[in-house]
């Protein structure tokens, strides 16, 4: 496991309400001033030696950096000067994957994980936010890059659940999944094809449950890195439920499982 990180109180510089920093300057000063940003768009084909700075400078700090066309920035913008860049403030530190191992084993609990792989719309991570907190869940687990991150959005529709839950962002979900049946997890991907029923898979014991993407559910190496595959029975029409449905309905079979 990695180093546990240490967070830092500073508070999003120029952030508007929903946690939107435009402009070089205003950027360069957030980076340098060490508030925590979720990811930096900057216009795509840009030459400009400040964007080029602001980009380096970014990376070199574990910050997500994503072209985008111009069109899309002029959609972010509040301020309608933008400058070629814009940054999403995150609205709390990221937790490391070893926080959330600690969280379980300062509770006396075997871990409860939530992954979600790539969910990229904020609404339902904020979702899925709130039914780990109120579930006990003891952290979330996101990527890097393909997923929403700590965003203003988030925050708000999670109902204030990432105060309380650890959310760690890990470069690389198959990698991170080995980690964690390293340290003796057990992984149970979602899936409308899985051999078993959520109520056959033993939830007791350590557990990440892995929630794919909002269209396309779990990648295939994601998958392959699953212990178990279970499904929800499905009685209409449709096929899938939202994601942050689907987490709710495997969490709290967990918590059933664990008050037995």
């Amino acid at each position: 496991m990695k180093e546990k990180r240490t967070s830092r109180p500073a508070e999003p510089l120029e952030a508007g309400a929903d946690g939107i920093i435009e402009g070089r300057n205003a950027v360069i000063e957030a980076l340098r001033t060490g508030t925590a940003i979720d990811k930096i768009y900057i216009a795509k084909g840009e030459t400009d030696a400040a964007l080029g700075h602001i980009a380096s400078t970014a990376r070199g700090r574990g910050v997500v950096v994503v072209e985008a066309d111009r069109r899309k920035l002029d959609g972010m913008s509040r301020t309608h000067a933008h400058q070629g860049v814009i940054a999403l403030a995150a609205v709390r530190e990221y937790a490391s994957v070893d926080d959330i191992l600690n969280a379980a084993k300062e509770k006396g609990e075997p871990p409860l994980i939530v992954v979600c792989d790539e969910l990229s719309d904020p609404h339902n991570l904020g979702a899925v936010i709130r039914t780990a907190e109120c579930a006990g869940a003891h952290g979330v687990i996101i990527p890097k890059r393909r997923s929403a991150g700590l965003t203003a959005v988030v925050a708000k529709t999670s109902a204030g659940a990432v105060s309380h839950v650890p959310v760690a962002r890990v470069p690389n979900l198959p990698a991170l999944l080995d980690e964690l049946k390293e340290e003796g997890v057990w992984v149970f991907g979602t899936a409308a094809d899985g051999e078993r029923l959520l109520y056959d898979a033993d939830l007791k014991g350590p557990a990440a449950i892995v929630i794919g993407s909002e269209g396309d559910g779990m990648g295939r190496l994601v998958s392959e890195k699953c212990d178990f595959k279970v499904r929800i029975p499905m009685k209409g029409k449709l096929n899938s439920l939202n994601a942050s449905a689907a987490a709710a309905i495997l969490l709290y079979e967990a918590v059933r499982q664990r008050m037995g």
